[in-house]
Order: structure tokens, then C-alpha cells, then sequence
């Protein structure tokens, strides 16, 4: 019998009169993922995404592991079909989930029938197939409270499905129902799990790079797109955009008060990021900002540097703690890279006394020594872009 899986939909089943937008985006992304995996069939019914293999080509055991990073997808399960009679699926639970039932103590049987046609209720059928499944398997035990193993039976409009217990999707919205937003990719443990956060809203990133050669190496960037690569499981196809940074640190270190120094230069970040935005359509930008974490990253200072772009800046870590932080890395895979001792460009000239509580227009009045449209300008100029 072949197998198929059943994504069970999260938050998307609160929309209203759009859901069906969203249900659309989830199915695209759903394809666009197995694609390279085989030939299979998507479709979106009852709030459940249903992938079926076309033909013997299709990697069943890819497939599965696929869809676990997918944003929008709550719960997966491997399951089989049958028609819908009582004694069919009895059959196909005896067969299919016998080597979960050779493997469990205990077990239990839970049924849901969204076709109300069906002669049995939920309960009475739980109770039958229980049953069933009792005599063919004697040697595990039925517990309905604590049960090693759960036998979940679907009742739905096409068909009858067999399953075992489910495994947790990312959850999450569809990457691209929720706007497109430019992500600061630095390199460091931070912006990759900011990156990934904003992504599960929704959100299309652009991710952009600040690259300051010969200051930080080859092997930094590198490291860059190794992290964005690593992001594309989870965010989907993105072009990383890297901005050449070394003319405008040099011009703040030469022309600006040493403890400016950090605060300038992200303000440059800022308006880059903005400026591509601009081009791309993107509705905000995303950083890794921690509150306190370092110098820049007070109330004062935080302040002083969102304030020359209009776009909302979003900031999820904004409140967690390095620890925090850590293990989410860890959980997504991005720690291993992040820690690579590859420096990036916020190491370069970096002030012995920074400014901790800055004023606007102390920051403003030390920018004046630059050129900063003509700084900009040189910096899009010259922005390679990446496919990841």
C-alpha cells in the first residue's frame, strides 16, 4: 500500500474570507519543496495538505523529513488510505501500523469522522477498532490514558485514513502571505535565528550582508552564505545581497569621534537596507538586536540608529537572553556556523569607549563630515547578489 502524508494546517484555519490565499501559498510551498524529491500530488482539503506519491520515483522518507521545516505546517503523519467501511479499516490498521503495534506496550485508539454520513460515531468506531486491533495484537496492552502508541483513524470526504501517532510541524504562517522585509545578516549567532522567527510570520526575506575586505576575510563571507544556505530550508529560495563596506568604515574612522564609531556605521546599515527595500517592495527590516546585549543596542542608541529609515524595524529577539538565543541556534542549525571564527564587519574599528546613551543630534552634527549620500550610492553600486 502506498503512503501518503497528511499536514495538519495551523493558525491559517483562524482566517476568515482570505483563508484560501493562504491555504494557496502553502500548497506552492509545499510543491516548490518536493520538487527535486520525486513526482507527487498536493492538495488542500478540510484543513489538511495532502501529499500523495505519483509514481515509485517519489522519496517517501525525504518527503517527510521536507515538509518538517515548511512554516504553516503544524503536524505531519505518515498514513494510508481505504475506503470508507468499518471492516476496511480495520484491514488497513491490522496491516499498515503493525510494526508500531509490534513495538508498543500499550496503545489506544482515537477517531474523528468530519464525514457525518458515516454510520458510526467517532466513539463507537474507537471502540471497534480497538477491538480489532486487541485480538490481533495480544501482547499490547489497551490503555486509554497513558498509551504508548496512539492509533488515529480519519473519517473524511475522499477517503478513510490510518495513522500513528503525528510529528510536530514548524507551525507558523506560509512564507510570502506575510510581505517581503530585508534581513541584516551578519554572520554572527543572532541574525539567523532573527531571520528564521520573522520568516515563520510569514515573511519573505531578503537577506543582506555587510562584507568590509580585507578587514574581514574571504572565509567570513563564506561563513555568510553557508548560514543562508542553512536558512533556506526554513525561509525558501532567497538572494543574498552583499553590500561592500570598507569605504564607509574607513570614512568613519578617519572623519567621525571615535565613539560614534559603531552607532554610524549602523546607521549606514540602515539606510543601505532601506534603499533595497525601496527596490525589492519590502515592507520592513529585520535585525538581531538585543536589548543591552552590547553598546548599540540600548534604548538611546537603538533609537538614534532606526531613526533614518521610516520602515518598521523588527526586532523578535529584542527581549531574550543569550542562552535563549543559543539553544534556538542549536535548534535550527545555525550555531555550528555562527560560531566560526570568522569576524565580521561590527569588529571592525571598533571604539574603546563607545557612546552608551546618545543624542540624536550629537550623532547627527559627527555625520556631517561625511558625504553619506554619496557613501550609500557607492555601496548599492556595488552590491553583489548571491543566489542561495
Amino acid at each position: 500500500m502506498n503512503d501518503i502524508l497528511l499536514l495538519k494546517l495551523g493558525e491559517i484555519v483562524l482566517k476568515g474570507m482570505n483563508r484560501r490565499s493562504f491555504e494557496q501559498k502553502l500548497v506552492a510551498n509545499v510543491r516548490r519543496r518536493l520538487q527535486d524529491l520525486g513526482n507527487f500530488r498536493v492538495s488542500c482539503l478540510q484543513s489538511t495538505v495532502y501529499v500523495e506519491p505519483e509514481d515509485d520515483s517519489s522519496d517517501m522518507d525525504a518527503a517527510f523529513r521536507a515538509v518538517q521545516d515548511i512554516f504553516g505546517i503544524v503536524g505531519i503523519s505518515r498514513a494510508a488510505a481505504c475506503e470508507k467501511d468499518k471492516d476496511a479499516i480495520v484491514r488497513l490498521a491490522v496491516d499498515y501500523l503493525r510494526p508500531d503495534m509490534l513495538r508498543a506496550k500499550s496503545f489506544k485508539v482515537e477517531s474523528k469522522r468530519s464525514d457525518k454520513r458515516f454510520p458510526m460515531t467517532s466513539i463507537q468506531l474507537s471502540q471497534y477498532v480497538g477491538g480489532e486491533l486487541a485480538e490481533a495484537y495480544p501482547d499490547c496492552a489497551v490503555d486509554v490514558h497513558h498509551p504508548e502508541l496512539t492509533v488515529n483513524i480519519e473519517v473524511r470526504d475522499l477517503a478513510a485514513y490510518v495513522h500513528a501517532d503525528q510529528v510536530p510541524g514548524a507551525g507558523g504562517m506560509p512564507v510570502g502571505s506575510g510581505g517581503i522585509a530585508v534581513s541584516l545578516l551578519s554572520g554572527g549567532i543572532d541574525s539567523p535565528v532573527s531571520s528564521y522567527m520573522i520568516a515563520k510570520r510569514g515573511v519573505r526575506l531578503i537577506p543582506v550582508h555587510f562584507f568590509s575586505f580585507p578587514y574581514t576575510s574571504q572565509q567570513a563571507k563564506e561563513k555568510v552564505i553557508e548560514l543562508g544556505g542553512i536558512l533556506t530550508r526554513y525561509c525558501g529560495a532567497m538572494t543574498l545581497e552583499v553590500v561592500p563596506f570598507t569605504h564607509i568604515q574607513e570614512e568613519i574612522r578617519e572623519k567621525c569621534p571615535e565613539e560614534f564609531f559603531t552607532l554610524i556605521m549602523r546607521r549606514f546599515m540602515m539606510r543601505i537596507a532601506d534603499r533595497i527595500a525601496g527596490r525589492c517592495g519590502a515592507k520592513a527590516i529585520v535585525t538581531g538586536e538585543n536589548l543591552g546585549q552590547v553598546a548599540s543596542q540600548t534604548m538611546e542608541a537603538m533609537t538614534v540608529t532606526r531613526a533614518v529609515t521610516p520602515l518598521p524595524v523588527l526586532q523578535p529577539l529584542i527581549g531574550m537572553d543569550k542562552e535563549e538565543i543559543v539553544r534556538f541556534a542549536r535548534r535550527i542549525g545555525t550555531f555550528d556556523t555562527s560560531i566560526l571564527p570568522y569576524e565580521d564587519c561590527c569588529t571592525v574599528f571598533t571604539p574603546r569607549h563607545p557612546k552608551t546613551h546618545p543624542h540624536l543630534d550629537e550623532v547627527e552634527r559627527a555625520e556631517r563630515a561625511l558625504n553619506v549620500e554619496a557613501l550609500v550610492a557607492e555601496a548599492l553600486e556595488g552590491i553583489e547578489k548571491i543566489p542561495l
